[in-house]
């Protein structure tokens, strides 16, 4: 289960919105400092590990920078939307942040609610209204990339490759 306090973004949300141009040619660990820099600046300084991120219609459209990555890097626990973006999802799966696709969950939720989120049940529930909608269904493999932290940790996990040295 996870469990986290919703922050709220619309429809469209771009990668260029969540990673702007600009912290492309940054090192990963200072990339994240600029997540939605572009329309909610200071969101990195409130947004705390184990939030929730719930997005409108096609969340993640744009280009395949490593927006996905950076959030993972802020600690959100999850982010779930109306519908995402293919590209988008493939790289949160790649980079091991569980994005969930639910229709009608941007209604379902206001800023600040939390939210409770069930990967194997397929559901997430609205604490505080107690209204419960079901997740759109996900390959078992992806999800497991997902939920191993992307496919780097999973393969030097399975001693696919060797870990990585900092």
């Amino acid at each position: 289960m996870i469990s986290g306090r919703v922050w709220k973004f619309g429809d469209n949300i771009s990668t260029d919105l969540m990673l702007p141009g600009p912290a492309l040619a940054l090192v990963e660990k200072e990339q994240m400092r600029w997540v939605f820099q572009a329309n909610r600046p200071g969101w990195v300084d409130e947004v705390r590990p184990g939030d929730i991120v719930i997005g409108g219609r096609s969340y993640g459209i744009g280009s395949g920078r490593p927006a996905a990555r950076s959030m993972r890097n802020l600690g959100i626990g999850c982010l779930i939307a109306d519908s995402i973006n293919r590209l988008f999802f493939r790289n949160c799966v790649g980079y091991g942040l569980i994005a969930l696709s639910c229709p009608g969950v941007s209604a379902a939720f206001e800023e600040g609610q939390i939210a409770e989120v069930s990967v194997a049940a397929r559901t997430v529930r609205n604490q505080t209204t107690g209204q419960t909608l079901s997740i759109n269904p996900i390959p078992e493999r992806l999800a497991k990339l997902m939920l191993s932290g992307g496919i780097y940790p999973l393969l030097e996990r399975e001693g696919f490759i060797a870990p990585l040295v900092a």
